[in-house]
């Protein structure tokens, strides 16, 4: 995929919005350490230090798909119970998630509860039903779905075997879609595949497709044509496998197919990888891609996703990040997910060089932020600017906000010479990446006092210093915005 074209893709995704119907659930990480073995079995006794929430199933697909910028709605199903109100808080700090969630007194909110033991998982246990719905609860939950289907043009129905995507629902759901025009993306977990009947893409892995179609599916031509055999029955007109360190195979209807190697560098966590392949291709769909171009995209997202530890997500930043060309002769790539900017910024510090650290969410670029940028970079050898994603913008300024996709806005920024790197950052605040990065300086404008300053305290203690740039007065991003709508009257 050309990088003009991926750029294009991506920067779209800011405006794309996408269904997601399926099975919800709760993901729990226990974190602790094993010292000894039990005396009543021979199992390890873990020592638990920590707790982490995060949403997973079709909730981690919602939370991959607000990661990139775009927005969500999410449909399910919960019980009357605490994991569920644990599941609602977290889909609640993420303001690009609405969040539908029907609830079924008779069931148990799905949960999977992971213990990892010194980084090492030692054990998962799983609280769930895999009944299929009561029939009220289904009538309400494809009322629901019928509304919120008019909102977008790209569905994704993430079947988890947890009852929710019975027979009757996801034929319904299918049906209503499909004779309405939209698309219909399917990460299916069924043995028989029959039950998704007129999607337009399944997403199923190796073992999926093999116990499907019942061959083995090793090959590139094995895989190819057990996936023809899927088309041919007409359940769906695309396939899209995923096959681990082989990378992902993409077989049309019309006979084209591709099959392309895993962008993974390395393997930490495979966790959701899954949810980030159909939430990329959704959001490729919706941005106007091709079903090819949109695959390419997904195989770049999930060779990220799995670099990192537990269930996580991936942002534009980083995909742009790992498509833009280096040929040798211009400068080299500025835009760098945290682990790569680390790297670097540990070279330059080898090299003797001093470190400058400024933040913001740069939306609609203007001279007070240029000389901001160039008063930042002559405090140091090298700058890195932080950059607000799209989500933590709409946490902090508004559902409207930002004006500009990050992936635009981190371009841009990466255009201005003064600038050596940017990394986009999810959180509200960029305390995590000034204590990872420990810069020499940190750059904020006039309008704070020191004590102001997020991680002025860190970064001091560790022997750096705060400058506080002169602002160029007139310019603001907000009052720009705010004049712009005075004059169309909007």
């Amino acid at each position: 995929m050309k990088f003009d074209t991926a750029f294009q893709v991506l920067n779209r995704f800011h405006a794309a919005r996408v269904l997601v119907l399926g099975d919800v659930m709760l993901d729990r990480f226990v974190y602790g350490s094993v010292e000894r073995i039990s005396p009543e079995a021979p199992i390890p006794v873990v020592n638990v230090e920590r707790q982490s929430d995060m949403p997973g199933g079709a909730a981690n697909v919602a939370r991959n798909i607000a990661a990139m910028g775009a927005r969500a709605l999410l449909l399910g199903v919960v019980g009357e119970d605490p994991s569920a109100e644990d599941l609602q808080a977290q889909l609640a700090l993420m303001p690009s998630i609405e969040m539908h969630l029907v609830t079924d007194p008779s069931r148990v909110t799905s949960v999977k509860t992971r213990y990892v033991a010194d980084g090492q998982q030692v054990m998962r246990a799983d609280r769930e039903s895999r009944l299929p719905l009561a029939a009220p609860i289904e009538k309400v939950l494809l009322e629901e779905y019928r509304e919120m289907m008019a909102e977008t043009e790209v569905i994704v129905l993430s079947d988890y075997a947890k009852g929710v995507l019975s027979d009757s629902v996801t034929r319904a759901a299918i049906a209503m879609a499909r004779s309405a025009g939209k698309t219909v993306i399917v990460d299916p977990k069924a043995r028989e595949f029959r039950r998704y009947r007129g999607a337009t893409i399944l997403t199923p892995n190796r073992l999926e497709l093999q116990t499907a179609c019942g061959s083995e599916c090793a090959t590139d031509e094995q895989v190819a044509a057990a996936a023809r055999g899927i088309l041919e029955q007409n359940i769906c007109d695309v396939m899209v496998v995923t096959r681990g360190k082989d990378g992902m195979s993409v077989i049309e209807s019309d006979g084209a197919t591709a099959h392309l190697p895993t962008a993974a560098r390395q393997v930490f966590d495979v966790s959701g990888a899954g949810d980030t392949v159909v939430a990329t291709i959704s959001l490729g769909l919706a941005a106007g891609a091709g079903v090819a171009d949109a695959a390419a995209l997904a195989n770049t997202a999930a060779g990220i996703v799995v670099g990192k530890r537990g269930t996580a997500t991936v942002t534009t930043g980083e995909m742009i990040a790992a498509l833009t060309p280096f040929d040798g002769r211009g400068d080299p790539q500025k835009i760098f997910g945290l682990d790569t900017v680390l790297q670097l910024a540990r070279a330059w510090r080898e090299q003797g060089l001093k470190i400058a650290f400024t933040n913001g969410c740069f939306d609609l670029l203007h001279p007070g932020h240029i000389s901001l940028l160039e008063q930042a970079r002559l405090s140091a050898n090298r700058l890195i600017v932080g950059l607000n994603a799209d989500l933590s913008i709409r946490r902090l300024k508004g559902p409207d906000r930002p004006i500009q996709s990050e992936v635009a806005r981190a371009i841009v920024l990466a255009a201005v010479k003064s600038v050596d790197a940017v990394v986009i950052f999810q959180e509200d605040t960029p305390i995590r990446l000034i204590e990872a990065l420990e810069p020499d300086v940190l750059v904020k404008g006039a309008d704070y006092a020191v004590d102001q300053v997020v991680g002025a305290e860190f970064v001091i203690s560790h022997g750096g210093k705060v400058v506080l740039a002169e602002l160029l007065s007139g310019h603001s991003t907000t009052n720009t915005v705010k004049r712009v709508a005075r004059s169309t009257g909007t």
